[in-house]
């Protein structure tokens, strides 16, 4: 098979081509990648069926030459590139949720779209960590008050000016329990914490084998010192943690967000900071920086500020890739596809309906 692997400035091909290179005899390998284009606006209802893309199709359209299968992280991909590349069979997107590509187009093709799910869970997960201890040891405001020009160095008993917390014996409170939220409890569990999880999605019985408690929102916001976000963001779930959620919690418990910043009631939670019911917050992500001034939530000292960096490392990109191979792997062989965005496209044992077999393609 032809397969092209179209990079973009957060994601570049040569972060993938490690993972591709085990393809082997039998597979042709292209490595390409798009560059922002923020000229180029959606006008068909196809271009309007994605977002979070870098690039423009006419970009990917310049790089698909009769390949089988294109693989992308950011590139959009939607019916002008499906309706100009009859040869194109599997869609790779290296990233949990296939945003910048049109499934719906693929799926009229009868071409399946795979994406990598969990990708960046241990960095998430592992960040997620870092950030309870970062606050259980007040680092927001002991980095402020050293790079605001405060004396550090000159006494054996300077610590006493900033006691924090050890993290054994706390609770940590997990909203969501899925790739990122079972990782960060397998990391919490061996530092002595007690975890509690809310998720109406999985099997109390399942939580309980992971030696975490299954608990209603309430009790969870009630007994968690340490309260962490790991929802996947959908429009029922926008403000999960408002006001009354933020009323609902323990007095000086902490609030962690490497989920999606529309969990977040930000007014709320810059009221329970200002109030003094949350004791700090670390968010990965929140709502954008003003124009001008500073961020509302930058007036709190016990609050940091991440730019979307959860899943921004090496060992993310390249397990991405290795997903993405094991995939095209998966349809070459015509075993059955794993994580597809749309599984009409598939036989009733999970194997794509139409293969590529054109030796014509092989190298």
């Amino acid at each position: 098979m032809r397969v092209l692997v179209v990079g973009d400035p957060y994601c570049p091909s040569s972060a993938l081509r490690g993972a591709f290179e085990r393809l082997g005899a039998g597979h042709t390998v292209d490595y390409a990648d798009v560059v922002d284009e923020p000229d180029w606006r959606p006008t068909t209802a196809s271009d309007q069926r994605i977002h979070e893309w870098t690039g423009s199709p006419a970009q990917v359209l310049g790089l698909l030459d009769g390949h089988d299968v294109l693989v992308m992280q950011a590139a959009p991909v939607t019916e002008e590139v499906f309706a100009a590349v009859p040869s194109l069979r599997l869609v790779c997107c290296v990233r949990g949720g296939p945003v910048n590509v049109d499934v719906a187009a693929a799926t009229a093709r009868g071409i399946p779209v795979v994406t990598t799910p969990g990708k960046n869970a241990d960095a998430v997960a592992e960040l997620t960590i870092a950030f309870v201890i970062m606050l259980a040891r007040r680092m927001p405001e002991i980095l402020r008050y050293v790079e605001a020009g405060g004396e550090f160095g000159h006494d054996n008993y300077e610590g006493g000016n900033w006691f924090g917390h050890d993290i054994a014996g706390h609770v940590l409170g997990l909203v969501g329990f899925g790739q990122v939220g079972r990782r960060v409890a397998v990391r919490a569990l061996p530092f002595g914490m007690r975890v509690l999880v809310y998720d109406p999605f999985v099997d109390p019985a399942v939580l309980r084998e992971h030696g975490v408690e299954p608990v209603d929102l309430e009790t969870l916001l009630r007994e968690s010192d340490y309260v962490s976000l790991h929802a996947r963001a959908t429009a029922t779930n926008r403000g999960l943690i408002g006001a009354a959620q933020v009323a609902q919690m323990k007095p000086g418990a902490f609030l962690v967000n490497t989920a999606r910043d529309s969990l977040l009631d930000e007014p709320a939670v810059i009221e329970g900071l200002r109030s003094g019911r949350i004791a700090g917050a670390a968010l990965d992500i929140s709502s954008p920086s003003p124009a001008t001034g500073r961020h509302p939530l930058l007036e709190f000292p016990n609050v940091l500020i991440a730019t979307h960096i959860g899943g921004a490392t090496y060992e993310t990109l390249a397990h991405g890739g290795e997903m993405a191979v094991e995939e095209i792997e998966r349809y070459a062989a015509g075993t059955p596809l794993r994580n597809v965005a749309d599984r009409t496209v598939l036989d009733a044992d999970g194997r794509a309906r139409a293969t590529v077999t054109s030796p014509a393609r092989a190298s």
